[in-house]
């Protein structure tokens, strides 16, 4: 079988693995897995986009993945098994492929409940298109299952999350602290107004790296104006390595919310082995907590985090007994190597062996579009 993976932003993956064996930022995942699949990765932004594209983009998806999704399935056929990263780009593909002779479809889905997303599963009949769909909760599971009536064997749960333990490794604090530093990161469905109010008048310093690709600040998720003990800003990739190792606390504040955001944060600090509290949400955060490998508190619980924060603070035998376990369940299983093999596997078991008549083939990218805390 010839596999292809198709992702949803042009990233220049040659220049990020070139910057990843220089300890610059970490590996992408799909990079290594294209070599496992032997696997041609296709990337959006560089097909003219048509007045059509534009119009399909406003049901679902962007222009880009329409133009995209044009281009590929001239190319595709019944010996292709073609993975899409995400809803977008592979809803456009399955609208536009031929049933006759149609690869086999992958789409991991990651809001398939959103009104959007479950018009187009309906408008274009994608139940027959999509051979499997992925995602990583139980919630996204059983409502696939239910709303498209699909059997078990069309709906495979599969935990993206990992972290690159190449990259972020446990290491000194960087210099000597006047008080306790508690850190953060990430900005997708952040609650940085409960996090802000239960530290306003403790003694410590906070530092958020609060930024995303996929997301952007909002009085929603972010106050107006910050306690003086608090700072938010930007931080490359060696910054935010330095933050998780410089922090006593990693503390992720979250909006309720189903769809998994703040594992990436969750795993770089595990992986830097520091201690992390973090707001109770349904599917492996959950899991998480009630594991004990981390601290949980209730959505926009200000009294609870406080309480969580000092409680660490008090007790570092607690934080750091608390900080190993969860670097061992790092290690053990959500790291970019266990992801990457258990991905390719995930794909082989079901359709087969790669072709091995080439080399991983990348598309050149338009950009390189690579910012902190990428979710990949």
């Amino acid at each position: 079988m010839r596999y292809h993976l198709v992702l949803n932003h042009p990233f220049d993956l040659d220049k990020i693995a070139q910057e990843a064996d220089a300890d610059q930022r970490p590996r992408h995942c799909m990079t290594d897995a294209g070599k496992l699949l032997n696997a041609t990765i296709h990337l959006p932004g560089q097909d003219a986009i048509s007045l059509l594209d534009k119009a399909y983009s406003k049901l679902v998806g962007r222009p880009q993945d329409w133009a995209l999704a044009r281009r590929l399935v001239a190319q595709l056929g019944s010996e292709d098994v073609v993975f899409c990263i995400g809803e977008t780009v592979g809803f456009a593909i399955a609208a536009l492929c031929n049933p006759q002779n149609a690869p086999k479809l992958v789409v991991f889905m990651h809001n398939p409940d959103r009104p959007r997303a479950k018009l187009a599963m309906k408008l274009f009949g994608l139940k027959q298109r999509i051979d499997l769909f992925m995602t990583n909760t139980v919630f996204k599971a059983e409502f696939l299952q239910q709303y498209l009536q699909l059997p078990s064997d069309r709906v495979s749960l599969f935990r993206e999350q990992h972290t690159d333990i190449r990259f972020f490794t446990p290491a000194a604090p960087s210099a000597p602290k006047k008080r306790p530093l508690i850190g953060s990161g990430g900005l997708e469905s952040r609650d940085y107004h409960t996090l802000a109010a239960a530290v306003a008048n403790l003694d410590i310093d906070v530092r958020a790296s609060a930024v995303s690709p996929d997301a952007k600040a909002s009085l929603r998720n972010m106050p107006k104006v910050l306690p003086s003990n608090m700072v938010c800003r930007y931080h490359d990739w060696h910054e935010l390595r330095q933050l998780y190792r410089d922090s006593d606390v990693v503390v992720i504040s979250l909006l309720d919310h189903n769809y998994q955001a703040g594992l990436t944060t969750l795993f770089e600090a595990m992986a830097c082995r520091r201690p992390v509290i973090m707001t109770r949400t349904p599917g492996l955060v959950e899991e998480v907590i009630d594991s004990g490998y981390i601290i949980g508190v209730n959505p926009g619980d200000v009294d609870g985090m406080k309480q969580a924060i000092t409680d660490l603070l008090n007790q570092p035998e607690k934080a750091e007994a608390l900080a190993q376990k969860g670097y061992d369940f790092v290690m053990q299983q959500h790291n970019h190597n266990v992801y990457v093999q258990s991905f390719a596997d995930q794909l082989t078991s079901r359709y087969g062996a790669p072709s091995r008549s080439s080399d991983v083939f990348v598309e050149a990218p338009v950009v390189s579009r690579v910012a902190s805390a990428v979710e990949c």
